[in-house]
C-alpha cells in the first residue's frame, strides 16, 4: 500500500501526519514551540524551532506506524503565511522570522501605498498593504536592520524554508506567495512591476508551482535526519488555509468553510478572481490550479485562547499534566458551568491588531463587564 505525510508548520506547533491512499489516518505527531514578543505588538519565531519539529515529528510517525519509508509516495507542506525567513549565502538564518500576527510594520505599509499606489496594489496583489503581510516586514529590515538585509540572498516563507531543509530547493506555491504583496495573483507570478517600485530584487524570490507540482525531492541530509527514504517526491503544498479547503473538500464555485486556529477564518472558493476594492477580505491563488479564494481573517481567535491559557491558567497546566490531559480540556471543562452570557463580560480579542473587518493593526484589546442601567 502507498501512503502519504502532511506536514502543517503552525504557529503554536508542527503537526506531522501519516495517511494511506484512502485519507485513513495511521499515525500523527505533534511538537510545539514558543512565539516571541520581543516588543508589544511584535511576533517572531526561530525557524530552527519549526525544523527541530518537524523533524521530530516526522520520526515519530515512522516509528509509530512501522510503514517502510520506501512505501511513502509523497509528501504535502501546509503552514503559517506570510512569515520572513532571511537567508545569507550558506542558506543561514540571518534574524528570527517575523510571522503573520506582527504588527510593527505601519509605516512600510504606507510606504508601499505611497511608492505602488493605492489602486494599483490592490489591482495586482488583490489586497491593500497589511502589516500582516510579508513585503511590509522584508521594508522593515530594509529600513530598520540594513546590515540584516545586506546580507539576505534568499527570502522564503515558513513552510518553504523547511521544504530546503527536506530538498535544498528554493521553492513556493501561489496560495502562500499570494500572502507575500508581490505576486501577480491574476497571473500568478511575482510582479515586476511592484518589485521594481519596492527595489526588492526578484532573485530574493524562490521559484513559484501550483500546490500539486512536485517542487523536490527528499536529499540526502534530510533523510538521514528523518528517516524518509532520499528522492521522495515533495510537492508544492499550501498555505494553512487554501490547504484545509482542500481537507473539507472545499474546492469547486461557491462552497465555503470556516476554520479557527490561531487566526479565525471565514473562506469561499471561486473559479473567476474577485477583489473586495476596499480591501475589507482578501483574494488569493488557491491550491487548485487556475483557480482562487476569498476569504476574511480575524487575528486572535485560537491565539486569544493560547494567551488565556498561558496566563490565567498556570493551576489548570499543571493539574492536567498530572492528569495526562490537555489543559484546554479543563478550561472546557470550567467553562461549561458558566452561565451564558458569561454575565456581560466581554473580551475585544485584538492581541495583534485587527485585519477583517477593521484593518488596523493598533487596534486595543480589552476586558471588561458591561452593564445595563435602569
Amino acid at each position: 500500500m502507498a501512503y502519504l505525510v502532511g506536514i502543517d508548520i503552525g504557529t503554536s506547533g508542527t503537526k506531522t501526519v501519516l495517511f494511506d491512499e484512502k485519507g485513513t489516518v495511521i499515525a500523527d505527531a505533534l511538537m510545539e514551540y514558543p512565539m516571541y514578543q520581543p516588543q508589544n505588538g511584535w511576533a517572531e519565531q526561530l525557524p530552527s524551532d519549526w525544523w527541530q519539529a518537524v523533524s521530530g515529528t516526522l520520526k515519530a510517525v515512522l516509528e509509530k506506524s512501522g510503514v517502510s519509508a520506501g512505501d511513502i509516495s509523497g509528501i504535502g507542506l501546509s503552514g503559517q503565511m506570510h512569515g520572513l525567513v532571511m537567508l545569507d549565502e550558506k542558506d543561514q538564518v540571518i534574524r528570527p522570522s517575523i510571522i503573520w500576527c506582527d504588527q510593527r510594520t505601519a509605516a512600510e505599509c504606507a510606504e508601499i501605498t505611497d511608492k505602488v499606489g493605492a489602486k494599483r496594489i490592490i489591482e495586482i496583489t488583490a489586497n491593500p498593504a497589511l502589516t500582516g503581510f510579508t513585503a511590509s516586514k522584508i521594508l522593515w529590515v530594509r529600513n530598520n536592520e540594513p546590515e540584516n538585509y545586506a546580507r539576505c540572498k534568499k527570502i522564503l516563507l515558513p513552510k518553504d524554508y523547511i521544504r530546503l531543509m527536506l530538498t535544498g530547493e528554493y521553492a513556493t506555491e501561489v496560495s502562500d506567495a499570494s500572502g507575500m504583496q508581490l505576486l501577480d495573483i491574476g497571473k500568478r507570478a511575482w510582479s515586476d512591476e511592484v518589485l521594481q517600485k519596492l527595489d526588492i530584487d526578484k532573485a530574493l524570490l524562490a521559484k513559484v508551482y501550483e500546490s500539486p507540482e512536485v517542487s523536490g525531492r527528499i536529499n540526502s541530509s534530510a533523510a538521514a535526519l528523518t528517516g524518509l527514504k532520499e528522492g521522495t517526491p515533495v510537492v508544492g503544498g499550501a498555505g494553512d488555509n487554501a490547504a484545509a479547503a482542500v481537507g473539507t473538500g472545499v474546492v469547486l464555485e461557491g462552497q465555503a468553510f470556516t476554520t479557527i486556529g490561531s487566526s479565525g477564518v471565514v473562506y469561499a472558493h471561486t473559479n473567476e478572481m474577485h477583489i473586495d476594492p476596499d480591501g475589507r477580505v482578501h483574494t488569493f491563488c488557491c491550491a487548485v490550479p487556475g483557480c482562487w479564494h476569498v476569504m476574511g481573517v480575524t487575528q486572535g481567535a485560537g491565539l486569544s485562547l493560547k494567551w488565556f491559557r498561558d496566563n490565567f491558567c498556570q493551576a489548570e497546566i499543571e493539574t492536567a499534566g498530572q492528569m495526562g490531559v490537555n489543559p484546554y480540556f479543563l478550561m472546557d471543562k470550567q467553562a461549561e458551568s458558566v452561565p451564558v452570557g458569561a454575565e456581560r463580560l466581554l473580551f475585544l480579542p485584538y492581541l495583534m491588531g485587527e485585519r477583517t473587518p477593521h484593518l488596523d493593526p493598533g487596534l486595543p484589546w480589552c476586558i471588561f463587564r458591561s452593564f445595563r442601567y435602569a
